[in-house]
């Protein structure tokens, strides 16, 4: 599925056909970006799929702060959604030196041309190598990861992902749906 225009417009289909995928595909992990815990409570209602939330970084908006509420966090985790906040992979501290010294470091090399495929295909390798770096999916099997750019998900992918450590052995299966 290619969307004519990207953003939050599309969420709700993106996540339909995230769970249409993994049930025909019999995957049983669904990794979703959320910052709010708004598009993963979409999600809430799955049972035979397990879902991992990843949030931003603390301190992604304002130092010291996560976006997502507590109380939205705990209605998660009550759903029996595993919720993730951690250090960006494709990000992280690299960001940190190339704000202080400039220039392109290996890891913002990568992110930026994943982005050439669109920014939630990006994001969705990202919280996938950062679920199966926190344990939370298991190696060496295809997930379905969610993502977007900004708020909701325009983007969902069959994805193997690796650890961090070995990045290049990830492998994007097939993108379910993407703006064009």
């Amino acid at each position: 599925m290619y969307y004519l225009t990207e953003g939050k417009i599309n969420t709700s289909k993106t996540v339909k056909l995230a769970v249409e995928t993994a049930m025909q595909r019999g995957i049983n992990h669904i990794v979703i970006a959320s910052c709010s815990g708004e598009t993963a409570r979409l999600l809430k209602n799955l049972t035979d799929i397990q879902v991992v939330c990843v949030t931003h970084v603390n301190g992604f908006e304002e130092e010291g702060k996560n976006e997502m509420p507590e109380e939205v966090r705990q209605e998660l985790t009550e759903a029996g959604m595993k919720v993730l906040t951690t250090t960006h992979v494709l990000s992280g501290a690299e960001r940190g030196i190339s704000r202080s010294f400039g220039g392109a470091y290996p890891v913002e090399i990568i992110a930026h041309t994943l982005r050439m495929l669109g920014q939630g295909v990006k994001v969705c390798v990202e919280v996938s190598i950062m679920a199966l770096d926190a344990g939370l999916i298991p190696y060496g099997e295809p997930v379905i990861a969610i993502g977007g750019n900004c708020e909701g998900a325009d983007t969902a992918v069959m994805i193997k992902p690796s650890h961090a450590s070995s990045i290049f052995k990830t492998r994007i299966m097939e993108i379910v749906c993407k703006p064009q």
